[in-house]
């Protein structure tokens, strides 16, 4: 009776399915929700970036006149420039135009992959999560249709962004003079978030949690990153690794060369990965069942080790192989990045006054260059620091917050015991970053007192990155809704720290960075006050939230 029955459903549900779409039916209601949910974010992500590239345009117009630009003529065969920039196309005849898509495109293209990232991860792997998944999964709502809207509203996003882009930047004061050649610039920065869309549909499969969906994304975009700064470095010193650019999507869009070569070619390079990681995302996707992911749970001990015992070793845990990811980019990243610096000091008598400034003129290059790698680290861990809390509201819309708190725990000591694995974690990979970076510049000078120093001068930066972190615990313990300012906050410090005094652009707006009052130690004195200052602004804005995370109630949807 029970095997007729089955029977008889199924092939009542087959004829539905095949009549609605299959697996891809209801995409296009699951669509209008997910634009309905996304009423304010989708505006504010696209308008954001857009009106970021309008500042871009307006402050250099400003700022730079043709004496400025001209002392910049040099800086495309500068490894620095390639490093936080791209290749610098064009800058052998600089315009204010070039300077801008050399150098902030960049920025940019992140901007786009995180937008993609986290608007991919919430409308799929957060929802099944949460369990809401398999409520509208209940309805007529085929397997793949969630992603497919998910990526049909991100391939929207983009393309929007890319059009107002290339609006603003064809009639903004920089005056790129070819429509043509803003439509390709702003078409690069929308290939990279389709490139990253298509990841997090990878990555969304592999685990059944959001933070490791979303945190394997993000270790992809930081390796992409590195990867293109590596490659342009090399291929600017006559080195033999340039053709590690063309393994990123970073290198593919800066490839394209705007306003210089024009050449629209290597945006499929961009189109055809997004195309592979797509099937491959809907491929998993068949492989696992919902609330389910591709990597195998490893299953817990039937007791808990004896060292969990508080929220402080509960939040290490969640945090435990997010910081292990971390700690091997960063020593990594820095023993390479340590390695350039004979390659830095030999060059330095061809850079520019603007970049000598930069790093304290051509006999102090590589004291220098170390000291500027502290605020390059600082940026990185800031954003750790930053994702990290973004995972604390994801632990508690994920309805695992409140279970905690069921217990022994108040609110207040769960939100500082996050915190303080975040900003002890956050220490640790400076050190590791340090030391990296000093082994790497004694490895290739054969100068071993340098360790001591630039481990110190890497160290100092933590307490940026505290204050960075306290100011996105302060938002979600009192408006968990507008965390996402602290990118705001992050990215304008970030323009100033890397390119402010390349502007030279005044010392008050300068000030306005949390990256810029340290010091760039060794090649500066570290300023003890100021980090005294930060890391205390730290801990109170994380006291201030853990307070109003004590008033507010729990959100769980």
């Amino acid at each position: 009776m029970t095997t007729t029955t089955a029977a008889h459903r199924a092939a009542t549900v087959a004829p539905v399915a095949a009549e609605h779409g299959g697996a891809l039916a209801g995409t296009w209601s699951m669509l209008r929700f997910m634009l309905r949910r996304d009423r304010i974010r989708f505006p504010a992500w696209v308008l954001g970036l857009t009106l970021m590239l309008g500042y871009f345009t307006t402050a250099l117009g400003v700022v730079l006149d043709e004496e400025a630009l001209a002392s910049f003529a040099v800086l495309a065969s500068n490894p620095v420039v390639a490093l936080i920039g791209g290749p610098g196309y064009g800058f052998d005849e600089i315009t204010t135009a070039r300077f801008l898509v050399g150098l902030y495109g960049g920025y940019l293209m992140i901007g786009a992959a995180l937008m993609s990232i986290m608007t991919v991860t919430r409308h799929t792997r957060v929802e099944e999560q949460t369990g809401r998944a398999e409520l509208v999964r209940a309805s007529v709502v085929g397997r793949h249709a969630p992603l497919a809207a998910a990526l049909l509203l991100v391939a929207a996003m983009n393309v929007l962004m890319a059009v107002l882009m290339a609006g603003m930047f064809f009639v903004s004061p920089s005056d790129p003079g070819s429509f043509a050649s803003s439509l390709l610039f702003a078409a690069s920065i929308g290939a990279v978030g389709l490139v990253f869309a298509g990841v997090t549909a990878v990555t969304v499969q592999l685990s059944p949690f959001s933070r490791a969906a979303s945190g394997l994304a993000g270790a992809v975009l930081a390796a992409a990153f590195v990867l293109r700064g590596l490659g342009d470095m090399s291929s600017l010193q006559g080195g033999d690794l340039g053709w590690l650019s063309w393994l990123s999507p970073f290198g593919w869009a800066q490839q394209t060369a705007p306003l210089t070569l024009d050449r629209w070619w290597p945006l499929a390079l961009s189109l055809a990965a997004t195309a592979l990681l797509v099937a491959a995302g809907f491929a998993l996707q068949t492989r696992r069942d919902l609330a389910a992911g591709i990597l195998p749970d490893r299953l817990g001990d039937a007791a808990a080790p004896g060292w969990l015992h508080g929220p402080f070793t509960l939040a290490f845990r969640l945090q435990r192989a997010t910081l292990l990811w971390w700690s091997f980019a960063l020593a990594l990243a820095g023993v390479t990045f340590g390695a350039f610096v004979q390659p830095m000091a030999e060059n330095a008598a061809g850079m520019p006054e603007e970049i000598l400034a930069v790093f304290g003129g051509a006999e102090g290059m590589v004291d220098g260059y170390l000291g500027f790698m502290g605020i390059y680290y600082a940026l990185m861990i800031a954003v750790f620091a930053i994702v990290s809390v973004q995972s604390l509201r994801s632990e508690e819309q994920g309805v695992r917050t409140e279970p905690v708190l069921a217990t022994a725990v108040s609110r207040s000591s769960w939100v500082l015991a996050w915190v303080a694995v975040t900003g002890l974690g956050a220490l640790w990979l400076f050190v590791l970053a340090g030391l990296g970076n000093g082994v790497g510049a004694a490895l290739a000078t054969g100068d071993w007192s340098l360790l001591g120093p630039v481990l110190l001068g890497q160290v100092v930066h933590t307490a940026a990155v505290w204050a960075l972190l306290g100011f996105a615990v302060a938002l979600y313990g009192i408006v968990p809704r507008l965390v996402g300012l602290t990118w705001v906050v992050f990215v304008y410090g970030a323009v100033l720290a890397l390119v402010g005094d390349m502007l030279q652009l005044d010392d008050a707006v300068l000030a306005t960075s949390v990256f810029r009052h340290v010091g760039q130690h060794p090649a500066e004195d570290i300023s003890w006050a100021a980090v005294a200052v930060l890391a205390g602004s730290g801990a109170v804005l994380a006291l201030l939230g853990a307070a109003g995370f004590r008033r507010r109630d729990l959100i769980t949807a």
